[in-house]
């Protein structure tokens, strides 16, 4: 793993917590903020899945 997959992943859930706290105290900016997050986080997560496996193809053909 490296650390675009990892900030991603966290970013994802963090924004999760936001998203559902908004929604239980009525707060539609805070759960738009956190499906916001979590769209960074994915789009974060997927370029370093990319990475990685750019990576791993690399070594593979050594």
């Amino acid at each position: 793993m490296n650390k675009d997959q990892i900030k991603g992943r966290a970013s994802e859930a963090s924004g999760k917590v936001k998203e559902v706290a908004g929604k239980i105290v009525g707060n539609q900016t805070l759960e738009q903020k956190g499906k916001v997050q979590q769209t960074v986080g994915k789009v974060q997560a997927g370029y370093g899945d990319l990475k990685e496996d750019i990576k791993d193809d690399l070594n593979k053909s050594k």
